[in-house]
């Protein structure tokens, strides 16, 4: 509970929240208004990609501020045009479109891939996407996720998605047919418990993609942005799509988004696409100094090998425990519990100062920043060990 006199009744419920309230942040870490500090493994969903108000974020933030916020989306500002050039530079896309959220990419490559459609592919407009994906919370992204939650929800969805299973080649054939432009996936399944494509899977879809002229759409909003280890999850598996979508990390905080696209791909005509918003200069600036920090060679680094000591920790955690396996790649990783204690295990690190996060109730899911350290990754494993040995999560396991 809030040690202040908050009121909560004015901001919609929408979910479940621990009557607690945040007032700072700093690095691996958060503060609420009592003082009590609390160790961040969940940094808003893998957002805060260099922590809680990393100083160089800052520091561009209120730089920018004194200067130009938006000139309006009417005109060019210098930011949007150096963060654009910059992205185009780092990847395999030559053209970017900046949005303020991951479900706003990602509903603007729909869109691009149905003009795609319509332009070279006869009317062409499905979309094969995947069972357990999660595109968004937009009805167009609701639609093409694959997570049964949404299943009963705002109907009537909207047509064209096709769901095929993840890892399985044979199923993504299976839906191809005239009216198909585009595949779509997640590298790396984030709400659906962080589940992996193989690279090998992911290789195999840009055979069949190319075999037959479709579009190839990697939503990178949760895997982008140095989050796997490399600057974007799609050079693990050495290809190139032709659509990529970023969130979360590549705003460090801020609402930020990209839709990027290959010049073949980039076929938006004036009016197709817009928001009053997209591409201001404060955010800009932020996306600016992210990548810049997230680019270098020594920060990737240090994040693929923080994944892989993190890793090996919790292997050795769920040894002690009798637990599953370690899923993911990078810093986006996975604990499989084997049992639906997920909830319980979030709600008793919360009340000792450690934030985790349980995408399913069989599973914790761990998104620290990519400058978390070892002494951080070992105060989280030495909490999530005490809340085991406390719940003999090891003698209930059958």
């Amino acid at each position: 509970m809030t040690n202040a006199p908050q009121s909560f009744d004015a901001l919609m419920d929408i979910t479940a929240r621990p009557e607690t309230v945040f007032v700072r942040g700093e690095g691996a870490y958060l503060w609420d208004d009592g003082g009590k500090r609390y160790l961040d493994f969940i940094q808003g969903w893998a957002v805060n990609c260099l922590g809680h108000s990393p100083p160089a974020l800052a520091q561009a933030l209120a730089d920018q501020a004194k200067t130009l916020i938006t000139p309006s989306p009417a005109y060019y500002n210098d930011k949007s045009l150096l963060l654009a050039k910059a992205l185009a530079d780092k990847s395999c896309f030559e053209q970017v479109f900046f949005a303020n959220s991951g479900a706003e990419a990602n509903e603007g490559a729909i869109k691009l891939a149905r003009k795609y459609g319509s332009l070279h592919r006869d009317g062409a407009y499905e979309i094969i996407t995947f069972e357990g994906a999660f595109h968004g919370r937009t009805l167009a992204t609701m639609s093409a996720s694959g997570k049964k939650a949404f299943e009963p929800l705002f109907e009537p969805k909207v047509a064209g998605f096709r769901k095929a299973r993840l890892n399985d080649l044979a199923s993504v054939k299976e839906l191809i047919n005239s009216n198909t432009v585009a595949v779509m996936l997640e590298p790396i399944q984030g709400e659906a418990g962080v589940w992996p494509a193989t690279d090998k899977f992911l290789r195999e879809l840009r055979v069949l993609t190319n075999q037959h002229g479709l579009l190839l759409i990697f939503d990178e909003i949760q895997t982008g942005m140095g989050r796997t280890g490399k600057l974007f999850h799609y050079e693990h598996a050495g290809i190139s799509p032709d659509i990529m979508t970023l969130g979360k990390g590549i705003g460090g905080g801020v609402p930020l988004a990209a839709l990027l696209a290959t010049d073949r791909a980039a076929c938006f005509e004036h009016g197709d696409q817009g928001g009053t918003f997209n591409g201001n200069a404060l955010m800009c600036a932020a996306g600016l100094a992210v990548l810049e920090q997230v680019s270098k060679p020594s920060l990737l680094k240090a994040a693929a090998d923080a994944g892989l000591f993190l890793e090996s920790e919790l292997q050795k955690l769920s040894a002690r425990h009798g637990l599953g396996d370690v899923r993911g790649r990078g810093l986006l990783l996975a604990l499989d519990l084997k049992l639906p204690i997920g909830a319980s295990i979030v709600a008793q690190a919360f009340e000792k100062g450690l934030l985790l996060n349980s995408p399913q109730p069989d599973a914790l899911r761990f998104m620290p920043a990519l400058n978390v350290t070892r002494e951080e990754i070992l105060e989280m494993i030495e909490g999530l060990d005490a809340i085991l040995t406390r719940a003999g999560a090891a003698r209930q396991v059958a």
